[in-house]
C-alpha cells in the first residue's frame, strides 16, 4: 500500500465561488483565490509518475508541468511587476521551456509544494498594493502596468490552465473536470 507520501493529497472540495455582489477589488482577488484553490483539487490523488505523465503525446503537457509553469507566473507577476524584484524564474531562469521539460517523478512533489509556497509569498506581496490604477514597480516588456491588469492576467492564465488540467487528468486517470 502507497503512503500518503507517494501521492499528492487529495483535497476536499470546499470551494465557495466569488460574491456576486462585491467591488472592484474583492472580486478581482475571490476570483483569482477561487482558481488558485482549485488546481490542488484537481492534481489531488495523484502519484508522481501520474503527475508527469505525458497524457497527450506529443505535447509536452503534464500536470506537473502545468503547477511548474503556474508557479513561475506567479513569481514573475508578483515579484517582478507588482513588487519591482528581480527574482529568478523557479524553473525557466536556464531554459524558457523547463518547467514544461526538467520535470522529474523525484522532483514532482516538491515541485507541487512549491507551488504553494510560492502563493503565500504572492498574497503577501499583493496585499501591500492599496490601489488597482497605480503604475507598478516593475513592467511589462517595456509598459507600465497596474494591479488590475495584473489580476485579470493571472485570472485569464488560470482558467486556461485549469482547462488544461481537466483535459490532462481525465486522460491520466479518468477523472473528470469539477
Amino acid at each position: 500500500m502507497e503512503s500518503i507520501l507517494e501521492r499528492t493529497p487529495e483535497i476536499p472540495d470546499t470551494r465557495t465561488g466569488p460574491p456576486f455582489m462585491a467591488g472592484e477589488r474583492e472580486s478581482l482577488e475571490a476570483w483569482l483565490e477561487f482558481y488558485r484553490f482549485t488546481l490542488p483539487i484537481k492534481v489531488g490523488g495523484l502519484t508522481p509518475e501520474q503527475l508527469c505523465r505525458r497524457a497527450v503525446p506529443p505535447s509536452k503537457l503534464t500536470v506537473v508541468g502545468i503547477v511548474r509553469h503556474l508557479s513561475d507566473v506567479e513569481r514573475y507577476w508578483f515579484s517582478n511587476v507588482v513588487a519591482g524584484s528581480t527574482e529568478p524564474a523557479r524553473y525557466k531562469a536556464e531554459d524558457p521551456d523547463a518547467d514544461f521539460n526538467g520535470i522529474t517523478e523525484s522532483c514532482a512533489l516538491a515541485d507541487i509544494a512549491a507551488y504553494g509556497d510560492e502563493l503565500v509569498h504572492v498574497r503577501e506581496l499583493a496585499a501591500v498594493v492599496d490601489d488597482l490604477d497605480a503604475p507598478l514597480p516593475g513592467l511589462r516588456r517595456g509598459q507600465e502596468v497596474n494591479l488590475r491588469w495584473v489580476y485579470t492576467h493571472m485570472i485569464e492564465e488560470y482558467a486556461r490552465h485549469l482547462g488544461h488540467l481537466d483535459l490532462l487528468r481525465e486522460c491520466v486517470d479518468g477523472t473528470a473536470g469539477y
